[in-house]
This record gives structure tokens, C-alpha cells and sequence, in this order.
């Protein structure tokens, strides 16, 4: 035994000695990858690929296995530079972000491990029209119900920014109204809020490299708006509407009592049932809608419901201008203008995420007050004035058998 505390002994100073001799306080500088100090050799056979808004470049990279990368410089306008790099494991090198079709020269220059620079290179490059530019030259300004419809297309689907602006008679200039970013092929709405007073609109594109289209400006006449009179909603029960909640007080014209919060109730569907689920009433006048708020049910003191439960995560509005729609059985999805029976879809809607980017089933109180606030949704101009409505659920937030909702409310003008 004496003898083995006497080898753990020796073991344990001798590991200390190691780590005392072996660990040193660092001097907080880099050492370079290496130390080969030669310039490396330029990119060769070099060539050139333009595309909308900028160019591939490919190249032939010099024999050299101390090469680390190739760094590409040059500018996307005047006094903006940028810097684009590709490791040596690549022969492509993407720059990007030019504010115009045109030729702009960029140099390129392979770069060591031990951050030693070849000879610069330089090539001309030539990108086609920048998304940006065709965008804005596709857009188009409209009249719509309290304000102004955008249209434009984006067939590449590049991220971008629409902003709208419109003249303010307080600062006798163009403010911006609205910014609406997307990624959409086809960019298409709404802002609303305006008397029908005729404005001067205007609309410009913005990229993510700051680059900002010129202005398409037009006098627009907002339409005018009301809301719907819900005293003349009235339930219209058909047999193919999703069977109630059983004795809790949630009928289908709790969804037109103005209560939105999480103490009053809503619409109910009674648990068991599959997708799609749905209820029908008469709004009591023929009206051309233009847009609805949808209020979901909030979380309470002891739930969180807000996102989650049986609150509705896509759903579609049908409609119908008969004098007395007769039933139909609806499907789970259909293509906005699909036509079954006496009944034809308005539109197919999908509930936003929580704001605050967190999961649904952690959103935060700020989440909970946007549904609160209700949720507005866009009908199109062409849809064609009706009467009677049906709401059909596609799916909920928990993706359950049963579906609620707290409130609605229509927008639109009395034909």
C-alpha cells in the first residue's frame, strides 16, 4: 500500500510539472497559418456569367496549396464598395448588389494563409437589369376600399421592400405610408385608413443592398368603406355546418357580439370532428367586401390559448349572393373562385405567426396583444358582392378535432 501512494505521488507532480511547463499565458497574438511568406500566383482563365443584378465569375486557381482564398472588390455604386470571398475548395466567386445594368470593374486577388496577396487581377463585369428595377417597373397604383391597392411582380423572388408614400398636407411633402417586405412572386396589396379625398400615392422598391428604384406616383381616389351593420347578421344553419359545442354557451352569433376578449365566448365547434369545419349566416345586405379582422381566442389568467388550441391556423371564406343558398358540403381547400353549389371561395387565409418570432406555444404577452388588436385580412376587388357567408376552418393551431373562434368583422361598401 505504501508503495502505491508513492506511485500516485510521483504520477500527480510529475502531471503538474507537465502542465506548469506545457500552459503559458497567451500574448493575445494570431499566429499565421503559415509561414510561407512567397506572393501566390493570379486566377487564370477567367470567366464571366451576368445575371440579374450581378455576375458569376469563375477562374482557374494558380498551383499553390498555400492558398487560403480569393477575394473579390469592387463597387455596386458610386462611393459604396463591397468585398465578396471564396475559399480555395470553390472556382466561383458571386458578386452581387450592382444598382444598374451596366460594366463595373472588379478586382481580384488570391490571398495566402499567411495573408500574402497576389498581383490584383481586374475584370469586367456587365449584370443584367436588377430585380429591384423590373419590379418597380412592373408595379401599379389602384384605388381600393379606404386607400390604395399595390400590384407588382417578382418573378425571381428576390427579398425585397415596396414602400409607399403618399403627400401630407401638414408637411407639403411625399411620407412614407407603409414598408411591405417580401420574398413573393406575385405582390399584391393593400393600405388602408384614407378618406376619399383624391391624394398624390407613390411607390418605390429597396433591396438589401440599399439600392432604392425611382418613384411611380399617382392621383388615387380611396373608395369608400363602411362596416358591416352587425344588427342584421343572423344565423343561417345549414347540415353540413359542424355540429355546436354542447351546453357552454358558444353559438354561432357570438362571433358578430363585439366581445373579443378571453371573459366572453365566441364560436365553438364540439369536439370530434375533422377538418374542415365550418358555419354559415346572412349578413342581412348584399355587400362588396374589402376586407375582414379576425379575432382569435387570447390567452386568459390560467390559459394560453393565443396560437394555439382550437384557434384557427388557415381557414377560407365562401360566400353567396342567392336569395336562399341551398347546402353543400364543402371541401377541405379549394382555389380562390371555386364554384360548389350555390356557393363560391372568397379566399384562403393563413393566421400570422407570433410577431416576436417566438415558437406559438411560447409567444409572450406583446403576441397575445396582437391578437387582441384582431387580425386584418385582405378580400380581392373582384370578388363579387354576397349576402350569405360561411367560414370553414382548414386546420387549427394544435391541429385538433374542433375549432373556435371570439370575433369578426366586415369591411366593404352596400351594393
Amino acid at each position: 500500500m505504501k508503495k502505491y501512494k508513492l506511485l500516485l505521488a510521483v504520477l500527480f507532480v510529475g502531471a503538474l510539472i507537465t502542465s506548469l511547463f506545457s500552459c503559458k499565458k497567451s500574448d493575445g497574438n494570431r499566429v499565421p497559418v503559415s509561414d510561407d511568406q512567397a506572393k501566390p500566383g493570379v486566377v487564370t482563365n477567367i470567366k464571366v456569367d451576368n445575371y440579374n443584378g450581378g455576375s458569376y465569375i469563375t477562374y482557374t486557381l494558380p498551383d499553390s496549396k498555400n492558398i487560403l482564398y480569393v477575394q473579390a472588390k469592387y463597387q455596386i455604386r458610386n462611393g459604396v464598395a463591397r468585398e465578396t470571398k471564396s475559399s480555395y475548395y470553390s472556382d466561383t466567386l458571386n458578386v452581387e448588389g450592382f444598382s444598374k445594368e451596366a460594366d463595373y470593374e472588379v478586382t481580384l486577388t488570391t490571398v495566402t494563409r499567411s495573408n500574402v496577396q497576389s498581383d490584383p487581377v481586374k475584370v469586367i463585369v456587365h449584370p443584367k437589369i436588377p430585380p429591384y428595377i423590373s419590379i418597380k417597373g412592373s408595379a401599379s397604383l389602384a384605388s381600393d376600399f379606404g386607400g390604395v391597392n399595390v400590384i407588382a411582380q417578382n418573378p425571381l423572388k428576390k427579398e425585397i421592400g415596396v414602400v409607399l408614400v403618399a403627400f401630407d398636407k401638414a408637411t407639403n411633402k411625399m411620407e412614407i405610408q407603409d414598408q411591405h417586405y417580401t420574398t413573393d412572386a406575385v405582390i399584391n396589396y393593400s393600405v388602408r385608413g384614407y378618406n376619399t379625398d383624391q391624394r398624390q400615392f407613390g411607390v418605390y422598391v429597396t433591396d438589401r443592398f440599399g439600392n432604392i428604384s425611382d418613384t411611380l406616383q399617382s392621383a388615387i381616389t380611396p373608395l369608400f368603406e363602411q362596416l358591416f351593420n352587425k344588427s342584421n347578421f343572423s344565423v343561417y344553419r345549414l347540415n353540413s355546418d359542424t355540429e355546436l359545442l354542447s351546453g357552454n354557451g358558444w353559438p354561432v352569433q357570438n362571433l358578430w357580439d363585439n366581445q373579443t376578449n378571453g371573459s366572453s365566448l365566441g364560436w365553438h365547434t364540439q369536439p370530434g370532428h375533422v377538418p374542415p369545419f365550418v358555419c354559415t349566416f346572412n349578413v342581412g345586405n348584399l355587400y362588396k367586401r374589402s376586407r375582414f379582422v379576425v379575432w382569435e381566442r387570447p390567452d386568459t389568467d390560467n390559459n394560453k390559448f393565443a396560437f394555439a388550441h382550437g384557434n384557427p391556423r388557415e381557414f377560407s371564406l365562401w360566400g353567396s349572393n342567392k336569395a336562399s343558398p341551398q347546402d353543400a358540403v364543402l371541401p377541405i381547400t379549394a382555389p380562390v373562385g371555386a364554384v360548389v353549389g350555390d356557393w363560391f371561395n372568397i379566399g384562403n387565409y393563413t393566421f400570422p405567426n407570433p410577431p416576436s418570432g417566438l415558437p406559438p406555444l411560447a409567444h409572450n404577452e406583446a403576441d397575445n396583444q396582437f391578437v387582441l388588436a384582431g387580425v386584418n385580412f385582405s378580400v380581392p376587388l373582384n370578388t363579387p358582392p354576397v349576402k350569405f357567408m360561411r367560414v370553414s376552418v382548414t386546420s387549427t393551431w394544435s391541429g385538433g378535432n374542433f375549432a373556435h373562434l371570439m370575433e369578426l368583422s366586415f369591411y366593404g361598401k352596400l351594393q
